[in-house]
C-alpha cells in the first residue's frame, strides 16, 4: 500500500516538473511563419547584403542594421571589406530603404582597424548599442592591394588566418540612431572558458536581474575539427566588463549567428542560430543553463514563396528575431545564392 503510494506521490511530482518546464516554454513560432514575398527581400546592386538586426526608432520607423560589401571583393571579401549600414522602413517586414552607412574599419592601429561585420542594434538605459565585430593584422601595416588579396583567400592561409585569429566583439554607443556613434577603445570580451581564439557574433539582451547576458561565438576548446561552441557571458553594464561563464550554450553542434531575446511575458530567454541545414533555437529560464527549445527547428533551408514557389538557398544564415511588446514579429536571416546575397524577413502570424 505505502509503495503504491509512493509510487503515485512520485510520479504527479515528477509530471508537475515536466508540465511546469512545458508550460513555461510555451513559445511558438514554427507554424506561423509566413510565405515570402518580394516586398521582404532587401537586395541591392552591388553590394552583398547580410547580417540583420532590427529596432523601432522614436520616429514611428523601423531601423534595419546590417552588414555589407562590395561584389567586386568577392563574397569571401566580408572578413576584409564590411561594413554597417543602415535602412528603414514602415514595417519590420519591409521593404527597406538605404539610408546610410555607419561604421568601417578604422584603418588605423586599433582593434578595429578592419573591417565592421555582424551588428546587433539594442537600446538600453537611454542609450542606442551597436555590437559589432572586427579585425586587425595586428602591429602590421595593411595596404589596399594586400587587403584585396587576402579577401580572395581561403580561410586556412596563413595571412588570412591572422585576420581570423585576431576577430572580436565591440561597441558603439549613441544617443540616437541618428549618430553619432562612439566607438570603444577596445573589445567587450575575450576568449575564455568554453571558446577559445576568437569572440564573435554577438547577441545580447537584459535580464531581469538588471544584468545583461551576451552570447558570442568561438573555437571549440581542444578540438582539432573545425566547430565552434557558443558561450554566454554576465555584465553589470552594457560595455561590460563580460565574464564568461563555465557552461556553453551550445557544444553539442557546430552553430553559429545567435540571436538573444529575453521574453518579459514568458520570463524566459530565447536565441535562434544557424545549424548549416537548419534555423534552430534554444532556450533558457536563466540564461546560463540552456538547452533545446519546445520548437528547436523552426525552419529547414527552403524558403516558402508567396507565389507557392520554393527558393533553396545555398546559405541561409544570420537568423534574427525582431519582437515588439513582447512577441516575435519577424524571423529575418541572410541567404546566399548564386553570386547574390540578400536579407530574408518572415512575418510571423
Amino acid at each position: 500500500m505505502w509503495i503504491k503510494y509512493i509510487f503515485i506521490v512520485a510520479f504527479y511530482f515528477s509530471s508537475s516538473i515536466v508540465l511546469g518546464q512545458t508550460e513555461v516554454d510555451t513559445l511558438s513560432i514554427k507554424n506561423k511563419l509566413q510565405p515570402v514575398s518580394s516586398e521582404n527581400i532587401f537586395k541591392t546592386d552591388n553590394y552583398y547584403n547580410w547580417g540583420p538586426s532590427i529596432i523601432k526608432g522614436d520616429d514611428e520607423l523601423y531601423h534595419l542594421y546590417y552588414s555589407r560589401w562590395p561584389k567586386k571583393n568577392k563574397f569571401s571579401g566580408w572578413l576584409t571589406h564590411s561594413e554597417i549600414a543602415h535602412a528603414i522602413s514602415k514595417k519590420p517586414s519591409g521593404p527597406w530603404q538605404f539610408k546610410e552607412v555607419v561604421l568601417k574599419g578604422t584603418r588605423n592601429d586599433k582593434w578595429d582597424a578592419i573591417t565592421a561585420h555582424n551588428p546587433k542594434i539594442k537600446y538600453f538605459e537611454g542609450k542606442y548599442y551597436l555590437y559589432y565585430i572586427a579585425t586587425n593584422f595586428g602591429t602590421e601595416k595593411i595596404n589596399d592591394e594586400k587587403l584585396y588579396i587576402l579577401g580572395t583567400k581561403k580561410i586556412l592561409n596563413k595571412e588570412r588566418n591572422i585576420l581570423r585569429r585576431n576577430m572580436r566583439t565591440g561597441v558603439a554607443v549613441a544617443n540616437s540612431l541618428e549618430g553619432p556613434w562612439k566607438r570603444q577603445g577596445k573589445p567587450i570580451i575575450e576568449p575564455s572558458g568554453p571558446i577559445t581564439t576568437i569572440t564573435v557574433n554577438p547577441a545580447i539582451d537584459q535580464g531581469k536581474d538588471g544584468r545583461y547576458y551576451l552570447i558570442v561565438k568561438g573555437d571549440k576548446p581542444n578540438e582539432k575539427r573545425f566547430i565552434r561552441n557558443q558561450a554566454i557571458a554576465i555584465a553589470e553594464k552594457p560595455t561590460g566588463e563580460f565574464v564568461i561563464q563555465d557552461k556553453p550554450v551550445i557544444d553539442y553542434l557546430d552553430t553559429e549567428d545567435m540571436s538573444l531575446w529575453y521574453d518579459k511575458k514568458r520570463d524566459y530567454f530565447y536565441g535562434v542560430f544557424h545549424a548549416h541545414t537548419y534555423i534552430g533555437m534554444v532556450s533558457s529560464s536563466d540564461g546560463i543553463n540552456w538547452e533545446k527549445a519546445t520548437e528547436d527547428v523552426l525552419m529547414a533551408k527552403k524558403i516558402p514563396l508567396s507565389d507557392g514557389t520554393l527558393l533553396l538557398p545555398e546559405r541561409m544564415e544570420r537568423p534574427f528575431i525582431y519582437t515588439e511588446n513582447n512577441e516575435p514579429k519577424v524571423l529575418s536571416f541572410s541567404v546566399k545564392k548564386g553570386d547574390e546575397s540578400y536579407i530574408v524577413f518572415r512575418e510571423i502570424e
